[in-house]
C-alpha cells in the first residue's frame, strides 16, 4: 500500500499536439491532437503527471475533451482536494459519487499515483506488477504494433505500411469501415506476407446485415478483428463470433472487468483490448488483465494518440504477463514531431527490434517538458487549489 498524500493542487493545460501525418479512422480525420493534462501537487511537494484520452468530439466516445474538463473542474477534483488524505488505490470511493466519466477519473488516479510512486522512489510497472491477483514476470521490453489509419487510395496505404514495417513494428492494424476493407486488407496482406501479424479495427462502424461481408475477412489469416459493432451491442458480437473464424476483439463494449466478464461468459470476444482511460484507470485494467489471463484470455494495450506522459504508463501496463500480444504502444515518432517528455519513446533495435522499453524510473519514468507544454498551450492553465 502506497503513502497516501493530501493534495494541494490540481491544475490543468490544455494543449493542441500537431500529428506528423492525418489518422482517419471510420469516424472522422485528425490532424491535431487537443490533449488536457492534469497536474497534481501535493502539500508535501510531491508531483504527478497524466493525460485524459478523451477526444474533441463525443464521435468515440460519449466523453469528451470539453465534458471532461468540467467534470474535473467542478466536481472529480474539488471532492478530492476536499479529502484529507487520498491515495490511487481508493481515491474511487472518493469520485464514487460522479457517475461514469471514466477518463476524466483515470487521468487523475494515474496523476495521483505518479505522485505517489514518485515519492516512494517506485515505478509505474513495478507497482502494477504488485497488484496482481496472479503473479507473473514482467517484461523490461513489450512488443510495438502500429494502428494505420484510413488513407485516401490503396498506394499512400501501401507507402506508410512500408514505412513502419522498415521500422521494425511487430503488427500492423489497419483501420476498416464500409467500402475501404476486403481490397485494402488483401493489398496489406499482399505486402507483409503470411507471416507477419495484421488485424483490423472497425470503431463500431458495421450492422448485423454486414455479417456474410465481414466473413469474408477470414482469407487474410487476420489476429483478429476490432469492434465491428456499436458498443451495447453485445449480442451481435456473439453472432459474429459463431459466423466468422477470424477472433472478434473488444474495444469500445470494454468499459469494466464486469462488461468484461459479461462479454466473455456469452461468447461476445476471445480477445480484449484494454485502454485504461475507457476503463476508469489502471487499477481497473490489472483487474481486466487478470481476470482474462485467469481464463487464457489475450489481451493488448490500446492507443489514444496518447503523448509520452500517458504512453508511459501504457507501456508499464503492457509489461503484465496476460499482455500477450502487440499493443498500440507506438513509439512517439509515430504521432510527434516532439513528445512531451524528455525521453521520447523510440523503436529498440537488433534483439529488441520493434520493442519499446519499459520504463523504470519514479512514477511514469518520464519527466515533462514544461516549456513545450507552454508553448503548445491553446488555453490559460487552471489551477485548482485546496
Amino acid at each position: 500500500m502506497l503513502q497516501p498524500i493530501m493534495l494541494q493542487s490540481i491544475t490543468l493545460h490544455r494543449l493542441a499536439m500537431p500529428l506528423v501525418r492525418p489518422f482517419e479512422t471510420s469516424f472522422g480525420r485528425q490532424t491535431v491532437r487537443v490533449v488536457l493534462l492534469v497536474h497534481v501537487r501535493s502539500v508535501d511537494g510531491a508531483e504527478g503527471w497524466a493525460e485524459c484520452v478523451a477526444g474533441e468530439s463525443p464521435r468515440y466516445s460519449s466523453e469528451y475533451l470539453d465534458g471532461c474538463e468540467h467534470v474535473l473542474r467542478h466536481h472529480l477534483a474539488p471532492a478530492l482536494l476536499g479529502a484529507q488524505l487520498v491515495t490511487a488505490d481508493n481515491m474511487h470511493s472518493v469520485l464514487g459519487f460522479v457517475v461514469g466519466h471514466r477518463m476524466a477519473k483515470a487521468a487523475l488516479e494515474a496523476a495521483v499515483l505518479d505522485a505517489q510512486l514518485r515519492a516512494s522512489d517506485r515505478s509505474f510497472v513495478d507497482y502494477l506488477g504488485g497488484t496482481m491477483q496472479q503473479p507473473g514476470p514482467l517484461a523490461a521490453w513489450v512488443d510495438c504494433g502500429v494502428s494505420v489509419g484510413i488513407s485516401p487510395d490503396l498506394d499512400t496505404l501501401l507507402a506508410e505500411v512500408s514505412v513502419y514495417v522498415q521500422a521494425g513494428y511487430r503488427r500492423i492494424k489497419l483501420k476498416i469501415k464500409p467500402g475501404w476493407d476486403l481490397e485494402p486488407v488483401a493489398a496489406v496482406r499482399e505486402l507483409l506476407g503470411p507471416d507477419t501479424l495484421l488485424q483490423v479495427d472497425a470503431n463500431t462502424a458495421y450492422g448485423l446485415a454486414d455479417l456474410d461481408h465481414l466473413r469474408e475477412l477470414d482469407a487474410f489469416g487476420l489476429v483478429l478483428i476490432e469492434q465491428p459493432f456499436v458498443e451495447e451491442d453485445i449480442a451481435a458480437h456473439v453472432l459474429l463470433s459463431r459466423h466468422i473464424q477470424t477472433p472478434v476483439c473488444l474495444d469500445e463494449s470494454i468499459v469494466s472487468g464486469a462488461v468484461a466478464t459479461d462479454a466473455l461468459a456469452r461468447g461476445a470476444t476471445s480477445v480484449i483490448n484494454v485502454k485504461p482511460g475507457r476503463v476508469g484507470g489502471y487499477h481497473e485494467s490489472v483487474l481486466i488483465h487478470d481476470l482474462c489471463r485467469a481464463q487464457g484470455v489475450p489481451v493488448w494495450c490500446g492507443g489514444m494518440l496518447e503523448t509520452g506522459i500517458g504512453r508511459a504508463a501504457n507501456v508499464a501496463l503492457a509489461a503484465l504477463p496476460g499482455f500477450t500480444l502487440p499493443g498500440d504502444t507506438s513509439a512517439s515518432d509515430r504521432y510527434f514531431a516532439q513528445d512531451l517528455v524528455e525521453e521520447p519513446f523510440v523503436l529498440g533495435s537488433g534483439e529488441h527490434r520493434g520493442q519499446l522499453r519499459v520504463p523504470t524510473g519514479p512514477g511514469t519514468g518520464v519527466s515533462v517538458r514544461a516549456d513545450l507544454v507552454r508553448a503548445l498551450a491553446v488555453a490559460t492553465p487552471l489551477e485548482l487549489k485546496r
